[in-house]
């Protein structure tokens, strides 16, 4: 498993277009709010080519790349924190992401009606993320009211669950959202099992016209919340399902955009969530894996399977870069670069791994 990133917008500013585009999923598409009712689910290889070359080097009948799941989820209005809309429902489905890619309208399109009248990427932003706030100090509100009732018996767990509680509401009544807000190792576990919308990590989608290559104001607002923004053309993203490989570079290249919206949305939500790729080989397949930055050996090898972690022993490392100088794995062993490591050796992204385990 990679990870989830959920599509999120005002309706209309090319969300599912995006989404059609990226995954080759086809959801409706139409010049109407809530096209999309229940959120489209596509999944995507991530496309890495050292697992194509490790497969060469180590001769594997097969190759197996990690994945990313885009989650298109349908356009928020004003008021959906209240019911307005399809409301709470997409808030709900927004909890289910391992993080939130944004999607604010910076093209005219004088086919496709806007829902708020006009062009405007600061506002439509603000309405999204009051929205969210508004959620968060809805969940927050009924959890501070359940503690408060718990807390008159003198339970002193309560009282620090009130106290951290009170600290997230006047955050957020300030337009502050919980990602930014600086927790305690103590008051995190009480944050955490709320899953509130604003503490994901978010970031943000310019839709552009062709001819731009940027969302200036975008990215002043993406800078202030120190969250990251990409600018890509939902429309010109779409032109280029129906072309080959070649004829997808030979187009960038003459419109010199130097990669195409997948891409972008990879590197930047591996960016965003810490990311790395670490791999798996033998004759039979070579396979990439996906974990969090500072992931230790032990964990890595649960990821492949529960009893690799369970019975962990030990595990024997070689990087992508010195297998690729070696050209083989019975050369790597004779240069010595392949090492073995103990249960906190930290994963480093592009390892080839071959786990110890006791059954």
């Amino acid at each position: 498993m990679g990870f989830s990133l959920g599509i999120v917008g005002l309706p209309n500013v090319g969300k599912s277009t995006l989404f059609n585009a990226l995954s080759r999923a086809h959801a409706p598409v139409s010049n109407y709010p809530f096209t999309t009712i229940n959120p489209n689910i596509g999944v995507v290889e991530v496309p890495d080519e050292r697992t194509k070359n490790i497969a060469k080097i180590l001769e594997s009948a097969k190759t197996i790349e990690t994945i990313i799941e885009f989650h298109d989820i349908a356009g928020l209005v004003r008021g959906a924190s209240k019911g307005e809309g399809l409301g709470n429902q997409f808030l709900s489905n927004i909890k289910a992401v391992d993080a939130i890619a944004h999607v604010v309208r910076c093209f005219n399109d004088d086919q496709i009606a806007h829902v708020e009248g006009d062009i405007s990427p600061r506002r439509d932003i603000e309405i999204i993320n009051a929205e969210l706030l508004l959620a968060d100090l809805s969940v927050v509100g009924k959890r501070l009211s359940a503690a408060e009732k718990i807390a008159k018996s003198g339970d002193k767990k309560s009282i620090k669950e009130i106290l951290t509680l009170e600290k997230v509401k006047q955050s957020l009544q300030e337009g502050k959202v919980v990602r930014n807000l600086s927790l305690d190792d103590d008051e995190k576990p009480f944050v955490d099992e709320l899953f509130l919308l604003t503490s994901k990590p978010v970031l943000y989608v310019a839709n552009v016209d062709e001819s731009e290559v940027s969302g200036v104001e975008i990215k002043k607002i993406a800078d202030s919340e120190g969250s990251p923004v990409i600018s890509i053309c939902a429309k010109l993203e779409n032109e280029l399902e129906e072309l080959s490989p070649e004829e997808i570079k030979a187009y960038l290249d003459e419109l010199k955009i130097s990669e195409d919206g997948l891409h972008k949305l990879i590197k930047a939500g591996y960016s965003l969530l810490d990311l790395i790729t670490f791999f798996t080989g033998n004759e039979k397949e070579s396979r990439a894996w996906t974990v969090k930055k500072g992931t230790k050996v032990k964990a890595a090898a649960g990821r492949v399977h529960s009893d690799m972690e369970k019975g962990f022993i030990s595990a024997e490392a070689i990087h992508y870069n010195d297998l690729m100088v070696a050209g083989s794995h019975a050369n790597a062993k004779e240069k010595g670069l392949i090492h073995i490591e103990g249960r906190d050796y930290i994963v480093k992204d592009g390892d080839l791994l071959y786990f110890r385990f006791n059954v």
